[in-house]
């Protein structure tokens, strides 16, 4: 009798429990280093945002500082105007990006001389592991609570 060339039933399912432990061991550390690009980025796009609302309230100096995201973005920027000052992309201004959300509040007074801005997971421990905020000192904090009010109790972002 011929000998037929191939694998055995026995040594295909071995490798493929080769492979299940591989990925048992780096699908984790997958997920980590996905959280952690989406807190830096995060925390970058809370800067953003800083960065926007200074420039804002320069250019819009009646106005102060934007209250809501949409009037830092824009659509139509031919010229920009302190509805859409095309300040920041369109993504952060819907109010999502890298699977964190961003609301805009506490905008009081005429010209707007306060905000503050908070960063939460939209999935919290699965998107990220931080919310972080910012108010009109331009400093980015961080917590790993919830956060619903930006002051100096939350700790800087060091």
């Amino acid at each position: 009798m011929r000998k037929e060339k191939g694998f055995s039933l026995i040594e295909l399912l071995i490798v493929v429990a080769i492979i299940l432990i591989i990925a048992s061991i780096a699908i984790p550390s997958l997920l980590n280093a996905r959280r952690s690009a989406n807190e830096a980025a995060a925390a970058t796009a809370i800067r953003t945002i800083n960065t926007a609302q200074i420039s804002y309230n320069s250019a819009y100096p009646t106005v102060g500082y934007a209250s809501t995201l949409g009037a830092l973005g824009g659509t139509n920027c031919l010229p920009p105007n302190s509805a859409s000052a095309c300040l920041i992309d369109s993504q952060i201004a819907s109010g999502t990006k890298n699977g964190y959300t961003f609301a805009l509040s506490g905008v009081t007074g005429t010209p707007g001389a306060t905000y503050q801005i908070i960063g939460s997971p939209s999935v919290p421990n699965q998107t990220g592991v931080r919310s972080f905020c910012s108010f009109a000192d331009g400093v980015v904090r961080t917590a790993t609570a919830a956060i619903t009010s930006c002051d100096n109790s939350v700790t800087p972002l060091q």
